[in-house]
């Protein structure tokens, strides 16, 4: 595959990963005159995938450098490691955003005074930043793919790499519709669906990695064995 690759269009892919999942974090202030607000717990969540996304590009990254021999086995045990601590992390995760939808929805249903309350706490969500970090960050995502592509057309072979970039536009895209769905002061509550429902999606891709990481690492454990 990586014969004919095209590498400056690859590390621009690379590159750009890296600042989609910088963005997510909140960490954009790497950036000298960039500060791309993260309100809430939808877009911090997007992490989640977009870093497993980061990590599959860095993997192929490193097939660039090393042997495949060595690669192989790298690629096994990172991949169990990673996914196993996203999957740890993504669970952790759901439970915390259904905590405090559950907290936010209760206090919103308690008329008078828990109304009152989720009004003063919660009804402030910074719906235009929110939009602005959303936007740039799918403009970004649709950058990576084009720059995938162009780096190498067989790209568009490998189902699981382009099922998870599906997947990281779909919870962008859902992210922006539970947003804009409800008035300003409801957001903070759809904003906390969106953070369960992308936390369930990454928790998936998680597991999925960590099963299709065992059998490398047990081809990789044969192989030392036959060496030995």
């Amino acid at each position: 595959m990586f014969e004919n690759l095209r590498k400056p269009f690859f590390i621009a892919a690379l590159v750009l990963s890296v600042v989609i999942f910088l963005i997510e974090l909140g960490s954009a202030d790497f950036f000298e005159k960039t500060d791309l607000p993260t309100p809430g717990l939808g877009i911090p969540y997007l992490a989640l995938i977009d870093g497993l996304v980061m990590f599959t590009v860095m993997l192929m990254a490193i097939a660039l450098l090393v042997p495949e021999r060595i690669h192989g086995r790298v690629q096994g045990v990172s991949t169990f490691l990673v996914s196993l601590l996203v999957l740890i992390l993504s669970i952790m995760l759901i439970f915390a955003a259904l905590s405090l939808l559950v907290l936010m929805v209760s206090l919103f249903m308690a008329v008078p005074f828990g109304t009152l309350a989720y009004l003063a706490v919660y009804a402030d969500f910074d719906l235009t930043a929110s939009r602005l970090t959303l936007s740039t960050l799918m403009t970004f995502k649709l950058a990576f793919a084009v720059c995938l592509i162009l780096a190498h057309q067989r790209f568009l072979e490998n189902k699981g790499l382009v099922l998870i970039i599906l997947t990281s536009l779909l919870a962008n895209i859902v992210t922006v519709f539970l947003h804009g769905l409800v008035p300003s002061f409801l957001v903070s509550i759809t904003d906390g669906i969106a953070a369960i429902i992308v936390g369930i999606l990454a928790a998936l891709w998680s597991l999925s990695f960590l099963i299709g990481s065992i059998p490398a690492i047990i081809k990789a454990l044969r192989v030392d064995r036959a060496l030995a």
